[in-house]
């Protein structure tokens, strides 16, 4: 049973592994859509607001491709954007010998935690690039975003077993 693959090599004895093979931008948009009048001294502060979203796909056996998507924008007021911001940073990781029960946490939690630094300085350079200070994202609790996650799909099945 070691060698298979959905154990990822978990009752082999080897020791937990995770190793970022690569990381890039995958896909990344800034605009400043009322620039030069976005640029001048605002009366009041902008109101930011921050999605986070993780979506993971598996490559082969031990390799997963982790998708951390940051989308944003700030604000004056309701309807006037000063800048917005979407971008999509991925990595490429591999996972061996954790056990198949820890295996989704692992990846949907540990993974965009690595990725997480190197997103929130490409935002931050943007925004500053865009003739704004720059804008440095607080770190994401992604343990609670995995909890917030799984509640929903739990509350989404549970939702659909009531219908049928």
């Amino acid at each position: 049973m070691a060698d298979n693959p959905a154990n990822n090599g978990a009752q082999d004895g080897g020791a937990p592994a995770l190793n970022a093979l690569a990381q890039y931008c995958k896909d990344f948009s800034f605009e400043n859509p009322n620039a030069p009048r976005s640029l001048q001294q605002q009366s009041q502060g902008p109101q930011i607001n921050l999605q986070v979203n993780v979506n993971a796909k598996q490559l082969d056996a031990a390799d997963f491709e982790v998708d951390l998507t940051l989308e944003g924008n700030a604000k004056i007021g309701d309807k006037e954007v000063l800048f917005a911001f979407e971008l999509t940073y991925s990595g490429v990781f591999r996972v061996q010998n954790i056990p198949q029960d820890q295996l989704h946490p692992v990846i949907m939690i540990e993974c965009p935690r690595l990725l997480f630094p190197f997103a929130r300085q490409m935002v931050a350079d943007a925004v500053r690039n865009g003739g704004f200070p720059p804008l440095y994202i607080d770190p994401i609790d992604f343990v609670a975003l995995y909890r917030q996650r799984a509640a929903e799909m739990q509350a989404q099945q549970g939702g659909q077993t009531t219908l049928s």
